[in-house]
């Protein structure tokens, strides 16, 4: 007897059982979680940050499930712009306190046996999470959703609110500036 596998529901009809049946929500969790996670995780830097509001973006999206409206784009779009609220509030109560958990300390591996190499390229990738750093909310959350989450340009565009065309400028000047910061720091930039 052969098994009959059948398509997984489409994200509406997800979203519409599980306005009835809280249980549903379960599936739009497993379905999402992970890339809220990631996104969470590189705009706040913290592991127990990350999964603390990664919880709360899902436990918001849930009480407020009942509110959502279908207006074209993923549902991921909600929760990501859900979870840049409450990144963007934990940033505004976290903006005087910074420390660096021993945890996350990244200790660079000896690149091919060279520890000057390593050291260099350790110090890059420092000056270029620096630089991303200092970048404007919207162009940290480009990077995020296009190297991190893996998004194309018109999905990134659907979670921003954005055009398609509108998020490849705002890619290309966002590299740009990246350049430029490497370039001053006189660090070697492909």
């Amino acid at each position: 007897m052969t098994q009959q596998s059948f398509p997984s529901p489409t994200e509406q009809a997800l979203v519409a059982r599980a306005k009835q049946d809280p249980q549903a929500f379960g599936e739009l969790y497993e379905r999402y979680v992970d890339n809220i996670y990631n996104y969470i995780y590189y705009r706040v830097g913290e592991s127990t940050e990350a999964e603390d509001l990664t919880a709360r973006t899902f436990y918001q999206a849930l009480a407020k499930l009942d509110s959502y409206e279908d207006r074209g784009l993923p549902f991921s779009a909600w929760l990501y712009r859900i979870a840049h609220n409450l990144v963007a509030n934990w940033h505004r109560q976290h903006a005087r306190r910074k420390f660096v958990s021993i945890e996350d300390v990244d200790l660079p591996a000896f690149h091919n046996g060279n520890p000057s190499r390593s050291a260099e390229l350790a110090e890059t990738r420092s000056e270029l999470l620096a630089a991303i750093q200092r970048l404007a909310a919207d162009r940290q959350q480009l990077l995020i959703l296009k190297y991190v989450d893996r998004l194309s340009n018109a999905e990134i565009g659907q979670v921003m609110g954005r055009s398609e065309s509108s998020v490849k400028s705002l890619y290309h000047r966002t590299l740009q500036s990246l350049r430029k910061a490497l370039e001053e720091k006189d660090l070697d930039v492909p």
